[in-house]
């Protein structure tokens, strides 16, 4: 399982941000796609899920983030997205990609800082 973030950086509050993640190692067309997050000085966050297969699939968010975030996947291009809008600066974290929804096979992260 190989997972590769990209696409954060920092926003002010109400911000938006695109994160990518491509995958490989594994069959991604088959397999629940999740994105969690860390925050500084706490455990990991689940945040979103997508379900597998064509088109978007089914989607599920904590929630905290529903209505602002959006996970959708492009099998195709073995990717999976997180769209943060409406950004809080209480979702300062580190984001990441991950096979298994508690996080235990992820990639190695992307940043998000949201502060004005």
């Amino acid at each position: 399982v190989n997972l590769v973030e990209s696409g954060g950086g920092s926003v002010q509050p109400g911000g938006s941000l695109r994160l990518s993640c491509t995958a490989s190692g594994f069959m991604f067309v088959a397999a629940y796609m999740h994105w969690v997050r860390q925050a500084p000085g706490k455990g990991l966050e689940w945040v979103a899920t997508i379900s597998p297969g064509g088109g978007q699939g089914n989607t599920y968010y904590t929630d905290c983030v529903n209505g602002r975030f959006t996970i959708s996947r492009d099998n195709a291009k073995s990717t999976l997205y997180l769209q943060l809008n409406s950004q809080k600066p209480e979702d300062t974290a580190k984001y990441y990609c991950a096979k298994d929804r508690d996080g235990k096979n992820r990639g190695l992260g992307t940043q998000v800082n949201v502060s004005s």
